[in-house]
């Protein structure tokens, strides 16, 4: 009986080992569910861009503390938010990046979320180490460069995702067409 248990639960063990193998080798060689950078959502959760797999991710960088770029950008990320669809909501996740890692904790995401109106299920804020957060701006072609301990220089980009972590479409500036990428 002993036997016939361990072998049931090692049979399982594998298929669900390959199961996540095939999973990852099925996507796009070009997906960002490839990295393997590790994040920290606004409610303290670990995850992985993997984890966001399945949804339409319109992805923006920023960083709390901002004064000048970053809240028009938030501004554009409600703007595009407020023109979907309602049937197609639940099928889009919005995903804010910080580039500010030591000051942009989980804590902090969720205050900013909740002060923000930001704070459904929708809404995602992520933040992680200086290294991983290079990688990923690096992927985006985002720029980033702190300029004071307070500050920093950055690229405004707005990043849009299909379900399976391939880039569909990049808008940059102050001035996004939300209505075209909605």
């Amino acid at each position: 009986m002993k036997f016939l248990t361990y072998f049931l639960l090692s049979t399982l063990l594998l298929v669900s080992c390959n199961t996540k193998e095939k999973e990852m080798s099925q996507l796009p060689d070009d997906s960002i569910f490839h990295l393997t950078t590790e994040w920290k959502n606004q409610n303290n959760e670990s995850l992985k861009l993997k984890d966001l797999k399945g949804k339409t991710l319109v992805l923006v960088m920023i960083y709390t503390s901002c004064k000048t770029a970053c809240p028009i950008l938030v501004g554009k990320m409600k703007q595009i938010e407020s023109k979907i669809d309602s049937k197609d909501a639940g099928d889009i996740d919005f995903v804010l990046v910080s580039i500010d890692p030591e000051v942009d904790t989980p804590e902090r995401l969720k205050k900013f979320a909740k002060d923000n109106a930001m704070d459904g299920p929708q809404w995602m804020f992520l933040t992680s180490n200086e290294d991983e957060t290079q990688v990923f701006a690096n992927v985006l072609a985002v720029k980033y460069k702190k300029i004071s301990p307070i500050d920093f220089s950055h690229s405004n980009i707005i990043t849009i995702f299909n379900p399976n972590g391939e880039l569909v479409t990049q808008e940059e500036g102050l001035e996004i067409d939300v209505d075209k990428i909605a």
